[in-house]
């Protein structure tokens, strides 16, 4: 009797259950102004281990060019990986159901004291606070997407790009995936 030659083992993507996803999406959309995607990063990529630093900066780069809102779609992306279709909804859940039930409560209780002083103070904090998040999350997502010195140079000249000229941003990113679609880069 002739044996048929087996393909070769490969595992199956892991899987997560629902409510592993729940936690650190949730934990991570209550962060916001930018923080959220270092405390994902750090969670699933150092902590966890869940995914790598290249599946995290590409999931990314694709949650950026979607219209929508990108923690959102970033969150669900990685729970459809991690945990399939229902994954996916617990990660969408946990990213918008806490900040919505904070926003709520924390406008209302803003706009009973809009008139205070002390509003000023704190707006003054959050426009620096919500600068250096974002700065510290697009140093986060260079390290997490460049692995050599070709990739840092084609972050470099997109940078220059941007600063020099009046591209947009959106070109440059939608140039670049095209590229790396093409096998160019």
């Amino acid at each position: 009797m002739r044996h048929a030659k087996s393909a070769p083992h490969t595992s199956p993507a892991r899987l997560v259950g629902l409510g592993a996803l729940f936690s650190p999406s949730s934990k991570s959309s209550v962060c916001g102004f930018g923080g959220g995607l270092i405390r994902a990063r750090r969670v699933l990529v150092d902590q966890r281990q869940w995914i790598d630093d290249q599946e995290f900066a590409d999931i990314f780069t694709v949650s950026q060019v979607m219209p929508g809102p990108n923690m959102i779609l970033m969150l669900s992306f990685i729970g459809l990986k991690l945990g399939r279709i229902g994954g996916a909804i617990a990660s969408a859940l946990a990213t918008f159901a806490p900040p919505c039930a904070m926003y709520y409560l924390s406008y209302a209780f803003w706009d009973r004291f809009r008139e205070m002083r002390w509003q000023r103070i704190v707006r003054r904090a959050l426009a620096s606070l919500t600068v250096g998040l974002v700065v510290a999350g697009g140093y986060v997502m260079t390290r997490a997407g460049d692995g050599d010195w070709t990739s840092a140079a084609i972050t470099a000249g997109a940078v220059a790009l941007t600063l020099r000229t009046r591209l947009s941003p959106l070109w440059i990113l939608m140039a670049g995936g095209a590229l790396g679609g093409l096998n160019f880069l």
